[in-house]
């Protein structure tokens, strides 16, 4: 209980310190356009969020997040598996995450915006940011599995469907986690990027694009804080899914 009110308490100072460190640098510039104060913020940001598209701005990136997330998740945990454990396949898939991996974020948005319409842009652009972080991660994960564990399954003759779902996986939960928790950070940014190209009906990317070309600088930080905000709470909530989910698996290796 200390512990948690000790990291609250430290948390409060940092945001406090930024807050200061802003306003101070508001002071300097003394001018709107370049840096709004935190207050003129605070009130845009509830501007924006009492205003009657909010919901329909808000959930419409949101689907296109949790839609690209969950693709990259399904395809990358997939992939990731059986690469982890085959290496041929391993080395004809290693190319093409290098290549998706290297290739800058803004071509692949144009690439998107030729090949579909702009509701669906960002949703292949997330897709194809997050899929090569959580293959590589899950691949890790599975190279790094305890092989003493796995020869001693053999030795007992355990069914390989079972050695993936009872060492294979558990051993590499860690790793994915971590994958999935970069990933889904990745993907408010990826999409908000795309849908500022894009410019969907709906989308908070489309909403920081109309607020650089009117100048109001009050509003895209706000609609910048909203995406931070909701950014925050999904990887909490999928860190949360995470703890509750470890407690199935602690003591699978030993039952082993």
């Amino acid at each position: 209980m200390r512990v948690s009110i000790s990291s609250n308490r430290n948390r409060l100072i940092g945001i406090t310190i930024i807050l200061v460190f802003w306003q101070v640098l508001f002071m300097f510039i003394s001018k709107d356009i370049y840096l709004p104060s935190p207050l003129n913020v605070i009130r845009s940001f509830v501007q924006i969020t009492t205003d009657k598209d909010f919901f329909s701005i808000l959930s419409t990136t949101t689907l296109r997040v949790l839609l690209s997330f969950a693709i990259s998740t399904f395809i990358g945990v997939l992939t990731g598996l059986v690469c982890g454990l085959n290496k041929t396949i391993y080395e004809i898939f290693e190319p093409m995450i290098v290549l998706i991996r290297s290739t800058p974020v803004i071509s692949i948005i144009i690439i998107a915006l030729i090949w579909f319409r702009s509701d669906y842009a960002p949703i292949f652009t997330g897709f194809l940011m997050c899929f090569p972080v959580i293959w590589s991660n899950v691949v890790q994960g599975i190279k790094s599995t305890d092989q003493h564990l796995i020869e001693m399954s053999k030795i007992y003759k355990v069914m390989p469907v079972q050695i993936i779902r009872t060492i294979y996986i558990p051993s590499a939960k860690p790793f994915i986690a971590a994958g999935l928790t970069t990933s889904l950070g990745l993907a408010w940014k990826v999409i908000a990027a795309a849908e500022v190209l894009s410019l969907p009906k709906y989308g908070i990317g489309s909403k920081l694009h109309d607020s650089k070309i009117y100048l109001e600088s009050d509003k895209l930080l706000a609609w910048t804080l909203l995406i931070i905000i909701i950014s925050y709470l999904f990887e909490l909530i999928l860190m949360r899914v995470f703890s509750m989910s470890n407690k199935k698996y602690d003591n699978v290796l030993e039952d082993l």
